[in-house]
């Protein structure tokens, strides 16, 4: 009876877990099936998982270059991600680095407003990132699109847990081979947080490519400074064409969400693991 009642537990579980499951890839296997379909037939049967035509009208859109500046989006989406990643995987490193092992006065005080700045609302910073872009006279550039990203308070956190995790032992063997500050930072405690700088990776990347209210801060809206996630928030507000064009909407939205899929799910192993030692230790 225990073994019965084990097994019929087991397959009710799975049976939840799988009923959970649909529901989160039936939506997802909708936008996919929808992108290959015409408008027509996406507006009459919107939950059908069979295209009728086959149609590519919408990825034909999306690549070409029709009235839609799809191409610009993407080319802006992937400049900002990758320039922003890069710069605060470096940044946030150095940062967290220096709150961990560097002995300067105020730094209690430091990491304390970090911790203080993590927890006030993205929204509410809003106004002073235009005030700030709008003085230094860069507001609707890509200046003013990138440098207030390429510093994230959660990364230096993240990296400055990582970095009190290292015995300090490694790098006083490196101070007394001759190794300045930089290159015992670089040469031999930052190779060993490969799981907390993945971690980091994908955060920013994930960040930087799906923002949207910074960009609607500090840019005018014009399409040449839109990003994919911008320009698909102007393509469903009705502002860039008329009618449903729900192929083509999907399809953009797909789009929006395949690189940092692809991303997280080649890297998963180490940001688990990353997220798990950069974590708060008790």
């Amino acid at each position: 009876m225990t073994t019965r009642a084990s097994a019929l537990k087991r397959a009710l579980l799975y049976g939840a877990l799988t009923l959970f499951a649909l529901i989160f890839i039936v939506p997802f296997l909708i936008q996919i099936v929808t992108s290959f379909k015409t408008d027509p037939d996406a507006a009459s049967h919107p939950l059908s998982l069979i295209p009728n035509p086959l149609s590519l009208a919408a990825w034909k859109t999306i690549f070409g270059s029709g009235a839609v500046p799809f191409p610009t989006w993407i080319k802006n989406s992937v400049l900002i991600a990758v320039i922003v990643t890069f710069a605060r995987v470096f940044l946030d490193s150095l940062a967290g680095y220096a709150l961990a092992r560097l002995k300067f006065r105020g730094r209690g005080a430091i990491f304390s407003a970090l911790l203080a700045v993590m927890s006030v609302p993205g929204v509410a910073l809003l106004i002073p990132k235009f005030l700030m872009v709008n003085y230094l006279g860069i507001y609707d550039t890509y200046t003013a699109m990138i440098m207030p990203l390429v510093v994230d308070a959660a990364g230096v956190f993240i990296m400055k847990q990582f970095f009190d995790s290292v015995p300090i032992s490694i790098e006083e063997a490196a101070r007394m081979d001759g190794a300045s500050i930089f290159r015992t930072f670089w040469s031999v405690v930052l190779p060993m947080a490969r799981p907390a700088l993945i971690t980091l990776t994908i955060l920013s990347f994930q960040g930087s490519w799906n923002e949207f209210s910074h960009f609607l801060v500090v840019t005018r809206g014009t399409p040449d400074h839109m990003t994919l996630v911008t320009g698909l928030a102007s393509l469903t507000s009705g502002q860039l064409g008329a009618g449903t064009q729900f192929p083509l909407k999907l399809g953009a939205a797909l789009l929006t969400t395949i690189p940092v899929a692809v991303l997280f799910f080649s890297l998963q192993r180490y940001f688990i693991r990353g997220a798990n030692e950069g974590g708060v230790k008790g």
